[in-house]
């Protein structure tokens, strides 16, 4: 069973930079695509990106772009978000699932339901 753990969460402050993993266990990680969520407090679950299983294609919800990078190292089983300029609003849980589809033209379509493996989520705060 594909288990995945996210870790890197803290508090930053407003323009700072951060980067999360999202490591799995019980399975390698290649293979699977992995995509990234975010919970505001208050808010719905946000889009964030998703990852295909080989790392070769990316895709992105579109007012996040630029800020934004999902990468991957399979050699380690570890999927990566990297956040640059953060602002207060990016508060939240960040959770990381795979096991699901991932391209360009479906991501905006896709909800988290549409992975079957999660993780617990890492909680960054953005203040000052």
């Amino acid at each position: 069973q594909l288990q995945l753990e996210e870790s890197g969460g803290e508090e930053v402050r407003p323009g700072g930079s951060l980067t999360l993993s999202c490591t799995s266990s019980g399975q390698p990680l290649g293979g699977y695509a992995v995509a990234w969520f975010r919970q505001a407090p208050g808010k719905e679950r946000e889009k964030i990106g998703c990852i295909s299983g080989s790392g070769t294609t990316t895709a992105y919800t579109e007012s996040l772009k630029g800020r934004f990078t999902i990468t991957r190292n399979n050699t380690k089983d570890t999927s990566y978000l990297q956040m640059t300029d953060l602002k207060p609003e990016a508060t939240g849980i960040y959770l990381c699932v795979a096991n699901g589809p991932c391209s360009q033209f479906g991501w905006p379509y896709y909800g988290a339901g549409a992975f079957r493996s999660w993780g617990r989520g890492t909680s960054v705060t953005v203040s000052s």
